[in-house]
This record gives structure tokens, C-alpha cells and sequence, in this order.
């Protein structure tokens, strides 16, 4: 029998809670400022309240940002690097970019940064800050990036010259845990450049602050201290605990509070003498007072000052540990032999969950990607009750301040999986689910307590709507979360040592969700959803987000195809739990019935529903008074129909009478309904299949997927079809042209774009729809790949074939990495729909880390 390696039994013992193995990790934003939480001005608009030039010297209400950082799991005690190059304006303490109104294609961070390793429990991590030797271009990156219009490339730091002739720092954080509460951290910092050069180094520890707001309980009050002892730092808190703050070789210990330095940011006298940013004062301005100099505070620094020959690297040392886990000796061969020792349980772990003979380049691709998944878990604090209120010690906010404010339950204190700890330091729910398929792999018991999390009722909305994000949790995201339970569920044990209590918890809260949708989204009452814009922000003529003028409104492919795909996964697990109790039945059949009702709504309803006979091909269909007018736009909205598909074994329901009685009933009275929809066809195979087009539909369809002047792109499915490059769809006034980069206009969402580019979630969606297509209809449909090429392949050929073509994003050439010299692996939020090249969110590796289980199921299957 195999020994589990260390890593495993880690997570096993945090597991049964016998060690509290996560309590610590890089669970610290890489921006609090600019977001929803911070906002307490009159218009919403968090950007200008609360910006970059503030976050130094102001104090946030929710949370913390630093650079490379990390917190214990509800942020209370923070520990970050701070830098300085001699050269700069501001001490950089936490990651720099332009705010949604300065970038010329909406938000973008404008640093170089690199999540390297971790472990699930944060055991080991590692992290690669870049930092120039010249001064940071603050200034001429605000400037050319409000020169340049929608249809410019964005300004990029690189664009700057700062890095010529190799002039920086290579700035490297590793973490280890010998025990839960004894974190080692090594930084090490490699002048590339070709003279020595200056760098001063102050690993930095602070509370968060949470008794400057007048409020009471556990979260809150009494205020914790920080206080130089023996060359070290105590660090008290009531409710953390005490622990013991150590650095090698420092010149210096220096210590503020964490307090706003209202003078600086709002013109008048304050009450803190040491504010939060004193150590700018200190290092940068050369203000020997701004520092406590009793050595007492809430934020507490070491420094070091480096002149680093050319070519050469240094090392330091840091220990945080608490009072009961103190080691013998803090430093020495120790630390480093327990640093390397991780490291090397990291590989082992990694080396048992990756597929055995995988080769070493995508083997390096699915370790960055889980490392930048792992790196993207942050504290996400947000009561929007006292939010909207104010706090009594407080200004009180403005009035009319409206919103979230039907989420008045909504209590977010966890540890969440973030999109983008920097563009997107807030949880977005469809891109979470995605998150979870990912994390499945590696920390399965996570993957299962996100999904339950968002499920629970101070999350879940009385009314059973799950919440979208910060900026509007009313909004509407694609229902995947049962998709995501059911695979997460099906992904983690074997068949009948699976965890069905978590799958039947899951249920209960989804059935919830599920008629929230059927009562909210369905304006006719005939089956076909309005969703909104189910993050797929611009890729129509409206703005699905708003409400269409009086007297129309759109019935959506999409939005009707997510709730055929919820209906068929919902059957799916109602079918599982079936299994070994009968009342699941009655549920199994009523998501039976939904899905025939959609299906036969968008194929058949008033003629043809949403299909397109002539094109072959779904499209959203707009109602003015009683004219239907559809929207005959290429993109992956018609697509979306496709992934509704579940097939179902005879065994199973044979199995169960009470389901099996009802669905002949269907089977042998509505017949009607063969014609379009391939619902429960037998395939000659044991197997039923449950889908929205009808085989010859499908095959239709496919045609324009896998037509490389349509869909088809070298690195995966685009999000619109390359038709309309040179011909755009256009309808009273308003066009839709084929925009394979960043969107070329604002329309209906910031700097997201679905004119285009192509998305690793809906491929990873496609991907296995195809291969569930391709278990019923087997080696009798083949398709041409690509299309016109005469070449014929089976469905599970082509999923196998546009899998590749995704994971080639990473790989040999690495067309996501195009436009920077550098090697390191960055996970995008989408890519160029000809070249691959990344764009948006430089580090949303939470759904595009999917290429790592593309990558391990190719292997499998080669």
C-alpha cells in the first residue's frame, strides 16, 4: 500500500481538524483600494473614492493589499514586502495599476508579478515580484494610456523602457509552514542588471484595522498591539492569539499604526501621530519622526538596506510563529533545511496528482497553473448591512446610497476563490464554479466547501438567488453551479465511496436557485429565459443587463440553453441520489419534464423557436409588440444549446420504477417531440441520450464550429464567428463586427470583449459536451475537422483535437506569453482569436487554470 506523501496528510489532518494546516496563506488582496467595499461615496464610484494616490495613508474598512502578502484566514494579522529602489516616489508596498476610467481598455494592473508554487495547504508557496531599478513610470502610464483610444494596444510597463538593459530586481517570496503557526519566509532579490545597484528591503506586519469604526464584537474590539522585544516583534491579539516576529541580519526595526493620515488625505488635523504611511516618510521622505519611537504600533517593519553587485543575489529571513510552536533556534540550517524540505513535498505531492508520463513542459504548465489558483485564495470581508448603514464612529455615507441593498443578509467572511486578486479582488459566482473543477484535483474538500459556501443562507438570497459579485450581486451569471457540484462530485472518490452527503446538500439549496430562475427569468411563461447578459457582457446589440424599451424584450439561446443545461444536470443528480433513496424520483422527473418543456420551447415554439432553419443555427430572438425579429449573430450564444447534454444508462433507470413508469408516459405521448430534440433516444447502446438539437441539428452546428473562417480558431472556439470581420452584423444602427482583441468600444462592459477572443471556460464546456455526445452516438457521427477539409473525424476525435488547440496557448512557442521577452507563465482572462496572444486580466488563472485538467485528461487519453 502507498504511504500518502506529507502534503496529503496534511490536508487530511486539517481535513478532521486536527491541525489547523490553513489557518495561514496568501490569503492578502493584491487590491483592496477602488473596490465596492471601500466606496462610501454618493455616486458609486469606487475608483475616484478610494484610488491608488489614497491607499498608502488611508486606512480601509475591509480589508488589506500588499505585495506578495499573507494573512491568517479571517486577515487579521498581515504580513507583506515593501520595497525601494532609491529612486522612487513612493515606497512600493502593494501592486500598482490604472483604474477602470484611466485605462484606454478599462482596469489593468501594470506590474509584473508571477505566482510560482504552492500547496494546497500553503505549506510551501513561492511568489516573483519584478521590480525596475529606475524610478516607476507612475506618471507616463497614466499619461499614454489616456492618450490612447479603444482601438490602441494598452501601455504596458514594459512599453516604458524600464526594464533595457536588464535594470531590475528579480524579487523572490517563498513561505513554509514547519508547523500551522510557524511560517518561514525567504526573500531573495537578483540585481539582472549590468551595475550594482541600491534596494532596501521591509518585510512589514500589521493588523488590519478594526477598531477605528465604533463598532463591537468579536470581529472588532479589543485593539491588538505590536511591540519590539529582545530584537524581535511581539504581536498580541485577543482573539488570534500571541506570536513572535523575527528577521535576520536587519539594520533596523521600525514601527507606525495603522491609522489614516488624515491630514495627508483629507486637508485636516487628525488624532494618529503615527499613521499607516509613515515608513514612505520614513525611508523615502527621510523623516526620522514619522516613526513610534517607543517601538510600539499596529504595523511594525524591518529594514534592510542591499547594494547589490551586477549579477548577484542576497537572501533574508523571517519567521512568524506563535507563543506554543516557537522552534529552538529561529535561524540557520535549520530554517533553510525545512524550506528545502517542503519544496521538495511540493514536487512529491504534484507528482502523484499529475498523470505519471506527462512530459516536462505541460507538467510545468498544470504546476503554474494550480499555483496561480492556490495563489488566488484571498479574505473577502463584506457585510453590506453595516456597509449601507455607516459605522458609528464614522461619517455617517451619504444618503441615497442604494447599492446591494435588497442583500441585506449577505455576511461574506471567508476565504474565497478570487478571479483575480488584483483586477478582480472580489468573488464572481460562475467563474468560482469553474474555479472549483480545477481545485478538484488538488484539494477536493475546498473545492466541495466553496460550493457549498455560496449555497448557504447568509449568502444564498431568501428568494434563492445566488450572488454574482460586489458591483451588483443581483446581477445574473450562467447557472453552472450544479454543473460544477455534479463533476466535482463525480471527480473526487471512487463510484460508490463518493461523497454523497455534499451532492444531496447541494441539491436541496439548488432546487432553490432553480426556481428562482423558472420564476424570475422566464417573462412569457412559455420556456424561454431572458437571463440578462450571463457573462457574456458584449456580444450582442443590446445590453442584456437593461431592460429593453417598452414593449420588447429578448428571448435569449442562451439564457434558454443554461436552463436546459441546469434542468439536465439537476436530473443527473437527482438520479444519483435516487440510488439509495426513492424519493429523489419524483424530483429526477420533475427536471425531466423542465428539460422536455425547454427543449421543445427553443426548437419548436411558434414554429421553430430559436432555431434558424435557413442558417442552421440558434439566435436570440427579439419581440417588438407582435413581430418576432431574430438576431442572426454567429456567436456563442448559439453555441450554448449544445452543452445542454446528459446521457443516461438503462441500468440506472431500470433501477428506479416510480422514474422509468413516468418517462415511458413521455416517450410513448409526446412523439411529437423526436423529430428536434434528441431526448431520450436510444442509442442501441444501454446508453439515453437527453440534448436540445436533434442529431441532424447538431451536425449543423458543428459545421460552423469547426469552420476555421467561422469559429475555429488555432488555439480553441472564438466567442464570435470570423464571419463578421469584413461583414458585421448590423440592426437599427447599432453593428457587431468580429473583435478578436480587447473590445474597440465601451459597450456593455468595461474591457471584457465576446466579439471574439477565445474563452477557456465555455471551451472547457464545449469539450465535454462533445465527449458526452460522442459516449452515445460513438463511432456512427463523424464531423469534418475543420471544416471543407474532407477529413472526418468522431466527436470524441474533436474534443480531443480542440483541447489541444487550447492548451497550445501554453505551450512551445507559448502564443498567450506574446508581446513580453520574459518566460514566466501568466493564465489570462481571454485570448486574441487569431494569435493567442493573452488579454484582459493578466492573472485570472482561477478558470483559466482549466488547461491544467485539459492537459491531464490529454494525457490520459493519448
Amino acid at each position: 500500500m502507498r504511504h500518502p506523501d506529507p502534503e496529503s496528510l496534511r490536508l487530511d489532518e486539517d481535513l478532521h481538524r486536527e491541525k489547523n494546516w490553513k489557518r495561514w496563506g496568501p490569503y492578502l488582496s493584491e487590491r483592496q483600494w477602488g473596490t465596492v467595499r471601500e466606496d462610501y461615496s454618493a455616486g458609486g464610484t469606487a475608483w475616484e473614492y478610494f484610488p491608488h494616490e489614497h491607499a498608502r495613508s488611508r486606512v480601509y474598512r475591509w480589508g488589506e493589499d500588499g505585495l506578495l502578502g499573507w494573512c491568517d484566514r479571517e486577515g487579521r494579522l498581515c504580513f507583506a514586502l515593501a520595497l525601494w529602489n532609491g529612486r522612487d516616489p513612493i515606497l512600493k508596498e502593494r501592486l500598482y495599476g490604472l483604474s477602470g476610467n484611466e485605462g484606454n481598455h478599462g482596469e489593468d494592473p501594470k506590474e509584473l508579478y508571477y505566482y510560482l508554487d504552492s500547496t494546497p495547504t500553503h505549506s510551501y508557496a513561492r511568489a516573483l515580484y519584478r521590480y525596475p531599478q529606475a524610478a516607476f513610470p507612475y506618471a507616463r502610464l497614466v499619461e499614454e494610456s489616456r492618450r490612447r483610444g479603444k482601438r490602441d494596444p494598452e501601455y504596458e510597463l514594459e512599453d516604458t523602457g524600464v526594464f533595457d538593459g536588464d535594470r531590475f530586481f528579480d524579487v523572490t517570496v517563498e513561505y513554509a509552514k514547519r508547523t500551522p503557526n510557524d511560517i518561514l519566509v525567504r526573500v531573495t532579490a537578483k540585481n539582472r542588471g549590468p551595475e550594482a545597484a541600491a534596494l532596501t528591503l521591509l518585510p512589514t506586519l500589521w493588523f488590519r484595522n478594526t477598531w477605528a469604526w465604533g463598532r463591537t464584537g468579536e470581529s472588532y474590539w479589543p485593539r491588538p498591539a505590536l511591540a519590539f522585544r529582545d530584537g524581535g516583534v511581539d504581536a498580541d491579539h485577543w482573539n488570534l492569539g500571541r506570536f513572535r516576529w523575527l528577521a535576520e541580519a536587519a539594520d533596523e526595526v521600525v514601527f507606525t499604526d495603522n491609522e489614516t493620515n488624515v491630514r495627508r488625505v483629507f486637508g485636516t488635523a487628525g488624532t494618529s501621530r503615527h499613521v499607516k504611511d509613515a515608513f514612505h516618510d520614513y525611508v523615502v521622505g527621510g523623516r526620522r519622526d514619522a516613526v513610534n519611537p517607543a517601538r510600539v504600533g499596529t504595523k511594525a517593519a524591518f529594514i534592510h538596506r542591499w547594494l547589490l553587485p551586477p549579477g548577484s543575489e542576497r537572501s533574508l529571513h523571517v519567521r512568524l510563529y506563535g507563543e506554543d510552536e516557537a522552534p529552538g533556534e529561529p535561524f540557520g540550517e535549520a530554517f533553510e533545511r525545512i524550506l528545502d524540505e517542503r519544496r521538495r513535498e511540493a514536487d512529491l505531492f504534484y507528482a502523484d496528482r499529475l498523470p505519471h508520463g506527462l512530459r516536462e513542459e505541460p507538467q510545468a504548465v498544470a504546476r503554474a497553473a494550480y499555483a496561480g489558483l492556490l495563489w488566488s485564495k484571498q479574505f473577502y470581508h463584506f457585510i453590506p448591512r453595516d456597509w449601507l448603514e455607516g459605522d458609528p464612529a464614522q461619517p455617517p455615507p451619504p444618503a441615497g446610497r442604494a447599492r446591494n441593498r435588497e442583500w441585506m443578509h449577505l455576511y461574506n467572511r471567508d476565504v474565497i476563490s478570487m478571479p483575480d486578486k488584483w483586477e478582480y479582488p472580489w468573488f464572481a459566482a460562475w467563474d468560482l464554479a469553474f474555479h472549483t473543477i480545477a481545485f478538484a484535483r488538488v484539494d477536493p474538500d475546498f473545492a466541495k466547501d466553496q460550493l457549498v459556501l455560496f449555497l448557504r443562507e447568509w449568502y444564498m438570497h431568501p428568494n434563492g438567488q445566488i450572488p454574482a459579485y460586489e458591483w451588483a450581486f443581483s446581477d445574473v451569471n450562467p447557472p453552472v453551479h450544479a454543473w460544477a457540484a455534479w463533476r466535482v462530485y463525480k471527480m473526487t472518490g471512487r463510484r460508490r465511496e463518493r461523497d454523497r452527503a455534499f451532492l444531496a446538500r447541494v441539491f436541496q439549496k439548488l432546487v432553490l436557485n432553480f426556481t428562482w430562475w423558472v420564476n424570475r427569468k422566464d417573462v412569457t411563461g412559455e420556456n424561454l429565459f431572458s437571463g440578462g447578459f450571463l457573462g457574456l457582457d458584449n456580444v450582442g446589440v443590446f445590453d442584456r443587463s437593461q431592460p429593453l424599451p417598452t414593449g420588447m424584450w429578448l428571448e435569449q439561446a442562451d439564457g434558454t440553453a443554461w436552463m436546459a443545461f441546469y434542468c439536465a444536470t439537476m436530473l443527473s443528480i437527482a438520479l444519483e441520489l435516487a440510488g439509495e433513496d426513492p424519493a429523489y424520483e419524483d424530483m429526477a422527473s420533475k427536471f425531466f419534464e423542465h428539460f422536455v418543456a425547454i427543449a421543445d420551447a427553443m426548437n419548436r415554439l411558434g414554429g421553430a423557436g430559436l432555431w434558424d432553419e435557413e442558417d442552421g443555427f440558434y439566435y436570440d430572438r427579439l419581440r417588438v409588440g407582435g413581430r418576432v425579429v431574430p438576431m442572426r449573430i454567429r456567436s456563442m450564444v448559439g453555441l450554448t444549446p449544445l452543452m445542454a447534454v446528459e446521457v443516461l444508462d438503462d441500468e440506472v433507470i431500470e433501477h428506479l420504477p416510480g422514474f422509468r413508469r413516468r418517462m415511458r408516459w413521455f416517450l410513448d405521448n409526446r412523439r411529437d417531440l423526436a423529430q428536434h430534440i434528441a431526448y431520450m433516444e436510444h442509442g442501441g447502446n444501454a446508453k439515453r441520450i437527453l440534448a436540445i438539437p436533434s442529431r441532424e441539428r447538431l451536425e449543423r452546428v458543428l459545421r460552423y464550429v469547426l469552420d476555421e473562417n467561422e469559429f475555429l480558431s488555432p488555439h480553441g472556439i472564438r466567442s464570435l464567428s470570423r464571419a463578421y470581420r469584413d461583414r458585421p452584423f448590423r440592426f437599427d444602427g447599432a453593428e457587431v463586427r468580429y473583435d478578436p482583441a480587447e473590445s474597440t468600444s465601451g459597450l456593455f462592459g468595461g474591457n471584457s470583449n465576446w466579439r471574439g477572443p477565445i474563452w477557456v471556460p465555455m471551451n472547457y464546456l464545449l469539450i465535454e459536451a462533445l465527449e458526452r455526445y460522442s459516449h452515445f452516438y460513438g463511432d456512427t457521427l463523424t464531423v469534418e475537422l475543420p471544416t471543407g477539409s474532407g477529413r472526418r473525424v468522431t466527436l470524441d476525435r474533436a474534443a480531443h483535437e480542440l483541447a489541444q488547440r487550447v492548451v497550445s496557448l501554453f505551450l512551445g512557442s507559448r502564443p498567450a506569453l506574446a508581446g513580453t521577452r520574459f518566460p514566466e507563465l501568466l493564465f489570462h482572462e481571454y485570448f486574441h482569436g487569431d494569435t493567442g496572444r493573452g488579454l484582459g486580466a493578466s492573472h485570472q488563472t482561477g478558470w483559466t487554470a482549466l488547461v491544467a485538467r485539459l492537459i491531464e485528461d490529454l494525457t490520459r487519453s493519448s
